[in-house]
C-alpha cells in the first residue's frame, strides 16, 4: 500500500472530506488504477486532471450556473458564471470566453506544483496582446488541460472582466456585464443548469507529473513569467 499512501498525501490535496474518512482510504492499488482510468461519465469525459471521488458522490456533466462572489472586505458582489465543459469542448469553450475581453489583457498562472497542502502561488504578467495570447494557450493546450496542479486567469482590469481556467478545469467568468460569455456558452453547447452540483464540492483528487512542473516553467519563460 505504499504506493497509495503516497498517492493519497502528494495528490488528494483539498483536505479532508467533509464527512467521515475519505472515499479512497481503503482501496487497494488495483481499485485506485481502475478508479483513475475511468474518464468517461455519459457524455462528459474528464481531463487526466482531476478524478471525482470513488463513491462518485458528484457525477460530472456539461452545464453552468450562476453564483455570487462577496469580496470579505469591502461587501462588493460580483456575478460569476460557474461552468464545467466536457473535455472535447473544453479548450475551444475557453477561447471563445476571451474574446469580449478585449485586445490587450494581463494574465495569472496559478502553481501548486510544489504544494501538498492545496495551496499555491500566482504569478502575473501584465498587457499582453490577446493574439500573441492565443497563440501560446495554443502551443500549451496540454498543460492547461491535464495539469491538476495548473490554472490560468486573464482579465481586463479596464472593464473590469475576469475568465479563469482552474486546477480542476472548471471555468469562472468574474464581472457585471457577462451577457456575451453566456451567449458564448450557448453557441458552444453549454447549457444553464442553476442547480448543477460541481466536482469541487466532493472529495476529488488532482493529478500532475514532472514533465508538467517542466511545461509550466516553459509555460512561464513563452509568457514572459519568471517562475
Amino acid at each position: 500500500m505504499g504506493f497509495l499512501k503516497n498517492f493519497l498525501k502528494t495528490n488528494y490535496r483539498d483536505g479532508e472530506p467533509p464527512r467521515g474518512v475519505s472515499s479512497f482510504r481503503n482501496l487497494s492499488e488495483a481499485q485506485l488504477d481502475a478508479h483513475m482510468s475511468v474518464a468517461r461519465y455519459g457524455d462528459f469525459t474528464l481531463t487526466d486532471a482531476v478524478r471525482p471521488s470513488y463513491n462518485l458522490d458528484i457525477v460530472p456533466r456539461t452545464g453552468y450556473r450562476n453564483e455570487w462572489y462577496v469580496d470579505q472586505d469591502s461587501g462588493a458582489r460580483i456575478p460569476v458564471l460557474m461552468t464545467s465543459v466536457t473535455r472535447e469542448r473544453l479548450f475551444d469553450t475557453f477561447l471563445s470566453l476571451l474574446d469580449p475581453l478585449g485586445e490587450t489583457v494581463d494574465v495569472v498562472l496559478e502553481s501548486s506544483h510544489d504544494k501538498s497542502n492545496g495551496s499555491h502561488v500566482d504569478l502575473y504578467r501584465e498587457q499582453i496582446d490577446m493574439p500573441v495570447l492565443q497563440s501560446i494557450l495554443y502551443d500549451y493546450e496540454d498543460l492547461l488541460l491535464d495539469d491538476g496542479c495548473c490554472g490560468i486567469a486573464i482579465l481586463n482590469p479596464r472593464k473590469p472582466m475576469e475568465v479563469q481556467l482552474d486546477e480542476h478545469k472548471l471555468m469562472f467568468v468574474y464581472g457585471h456585464d457577462n451577457a456575451n460569455y453566456e451567449l458564448a456558452l450557448h453557441h458552444n453547447q453549454v447549457a444553464r443548469i442553476e442547480k448543477l452540483k460541481f466536482i469541487t464540492e466532493a472529495e476529488h483528487v488532482h493529478s500532475s507529473s514532472d514533465e508538467f512542473q517542466q511545461r509550466f516553467e516553459q509555460f512561464c519563460y513563452h509568457l514572459g513569467i519568471e517562475s
